[in-house]
């Protein structure tokens, strides 16, 4: 009985290494010699990782009116937030071809502090994504040409929010309770999807050749938006409102097309859209409830399609020479069904109506 189990005992073991080296059979199988010419490693190093520069004491040393200052072209960026130095910018750009993504964090001022980013006369500069608070400008790009802003929060400043030079765009930012304006821009300029609530002068101020789009004014202690221009500016699909003095205030030379204007200059000898000079065009804007409607003082201007009501005998206050029709419209009575309702009073494509 002993040898028949040392016998199986022999069996199995045999049979377990042969099983064994089929395995290692398969698992051998293939080459053993390296490829042909050099061997490279594959992990990446830590600048194929973030090749951006980040913002810091070692990398962009400071000066004596400056926290930071980047004097090289390139991509930086925040790794946390930065506060303030009475007497000093918190990050000063000397260099063109800079973009700078605050990543979220926020520049925060301090009294005496001077602007949050200033940059000085350099060209190609985007400022992007963080919050900017308690300086005396928030961004002063004003002396910068072919400047980029975006996704930025610019709130209780005690000058301007966020001021722009020339060729500058300024996109999906908010602009509160500065101590002037919340955007003041110079030339050639789009200014789109912002916000600008609760500032002490302007919510936006567009200069010649400037472009406002889809932005919202509200609740400024001037004027909603004003534009400086003498030609070739847009004002168009705005929601305006709660301003103290005139809603929108344009020179001469300015398109104001598809805005809502409402409930401005109350209290004030303001009006929900005010045209100073000529050739302006002022269509299809929806004026309610404002201290005076629309108000132009001057001759040259087309106006057309625009609907003003709330004001009284304040809707419409128009100099001599301008092109315009102002009708009454009139009002239905009740209906239901498929069918009802009464003509507006006029079947000329570019009546203006009051009601």
């Amino acid at each position: 009985m002993r040898s028949m189990r040392t016998g199986s005992a022999w069996v199995l073991a045999a049979a377990g290494l042969v099983s064994l080296g089929v395995a290692v059979g398969v698992l051998s199988a293939g080459p053993l010699d390296p490829p042909a010419g050099p061997v490279t490693g594959t992990y990446k190093t830590l600048s194929d990782v973030e090749p951006r520069i980040a913002i810091n004491a070692i990398n962009t040393p400071g000066d004596a009116d400056s926290t930071f200052k980047i004097t090289q072209p390139g991509s930086y960026y925040l790794a946390g937030n930065i506060a303030g130095v009475s007497g000093k910018h918190g990050i000063e750009v000397v260099a063109g071809n800079v973009t700078i993504d605050l990543n979220g964090f926020a520049l925060t001022g301090v009294a005496g502090a001077l602007d949050g980013v200033l940059v000085s006369g350099s060209t190609n500069v985007a400022v992007l994504n963080g919050i900017v608070t308690n300086w005396r400008n928030g961004l002063q790009l004003d002396s910068t040409r072919n400047a980029r802003v975006e996704g930025i929060l610019a709130s209780g400043n005690s000058v301007d929010g966020i001021r722009l030079g020339t060729y500058a765009i300024a996109r999906r930012c908010v602009v509160s309770n500065n101590g002037l304006n919340g955007i003041t821009s110079f030339q050639s300029t789009l200014i789109e999807s912002c916000v600008a609530r609760n500032n002490t002068g302007d919510g936006i101020v567009a200069g010649a050749l400037g472009n406002v789009v889809r932005c919202e004014s509200y609740a400024n202690n001037g004027y909603g938006i004003r534009s400086t221009s003498s030609g070739y500016s847009l004002i168009t699909e705005c929601t305006v409102a709660e301003n103290t003095l005139d809603g929108i205030r344009v020179a001469s030379g300015v398109a104001v097309t598809r805005n809502v204007v409402s409930f401005n200059g109350i209290g004030a000898n303001s009006a929900g859209i005010r045209a100073t000079g000529f050739d302006n065009r002022i269509e299809e804007n929806s004026v309610t409830n404002n201290n005076k409607g629309i108000e132009v003082s001057a001759s040259g201007n087309f106006i057309a399609r625009n609907i003003v009501t709330g004001s009284g005998a304040n809707n419409w206050l128009i100099a001599a020479n301008n092109v315009i029709l102002v009708v009454v419209a009139n009002n239905a009575a009740a209906f239901n069904g498929v069918s009802g309702g009464t003509a507006p009073g006029s079947t000329d494509p570019n009546a203006n109506f009051s009601y």
